[in-house]
């Protein structure tokens, strides 16, 4: 991968797994009955409404819906992730490119589920992922567009489907925090505030977290990759979902 080839070696192994596992699950879940199928958990419930309907009464349970966050990527455009990417899975992690710590794992990890992921013109007729991947900087202000794209192409990636981005670190962090609610302490996002998670953020279609995993890891990364996969099956019983 580029300036990460001893990263990249480290990954290996994983990587092969990482390019058969979200197909092969695809058709074994898809072989399974309803009933057997246990869907990605929803986090961050934000209230539970009554709802009555021909004489029934039950409880819905709302979840937190992420807002919009933008910001400038890469390749200098200006994105809105809500609407740029509107109907789109999406995972996000936190980076900032001078790290020499956990940044560079956790983007190999990224990396491989970028790979997993990827287009592939023999799915368009059965099985579209739909699922795009987004890195924010946590040094905005150091992370300029011209460092953002240096670091994503020494690992590689494909720009039309995972962006770095940089913004106002002010709305980043209240991305992370009061959004995403991870556990990063308190902080307003100003000068001092410095925020450095491990952790891989899963967000579906309708903007709703379900599922957080240690990008370090490499086993919950493949959790991730599961997870993307039933999402996306989710996204084809839409009508039987809540």
């Amino acid at each position: 991968m580029g300036t990460n080839k001893n990263t990249g070696k480290r990954f290996l192994g994983g990587l092969a797994v990482a390019f058969v596992l979200p197909l092969s699950f695809y058709f074994i879940a898809k072989g399974l009955s309803k009933d057997k199928i246990t869907l990605p958990a929803f986090y961050n419930a934000e209230r539970i409404d009554t709802v009555t309907e021909n004489g029934k009464t039950w409880y819905d349970t709302i979840h937190h819906r992420v807002a919009e966050l933008q910001g400038t990527n890469q390749l200098g455009d200006n994105v809105s992730l809500n609407k740029d990417l509107q109907d789109r899975i999406l995972v996000v992690d936190f980076i900032f490119t001078t790290c020499a710590d956990a940044c560079p794992k956790l983007t190999g990890n990224m990396w491989l589920l970028q790979k997993a992921f990827r287009h592939n013109p023999k799915l368009e007729n059965g099985l579209d992922y739909s699922v795009h991947f987004v890195s924010l900087s946590v040094d905005p202000e150091r992370d300029t567009v011209a460092a953002l794209r240096a670091y994503a192409d020494g690992y590689k990636v494909n720009h039309d489907h995972w962006w770095f981005m940089t913004g106002d670190k002010r709305a980043i962090y209240n991305y992370a925090r009061n959004e995403l609610k991870l556990s990063t302490g308190p902080g307003d996002g100003g000068a001092d505030d410095f925020i450095h998670t491990e952790k891989l953020v899963l967000i579906d279609a309708k903007r709703r977290v379900r599922g957080y995993y240690n990008g370090l890891d490499t086993a919950d990364v493949k959790r991730c990759a599961d997870d993307i996969v039933l999402l996306t099956m989710e996204k084809e019983k839409k009508h039987g979902n809540r």
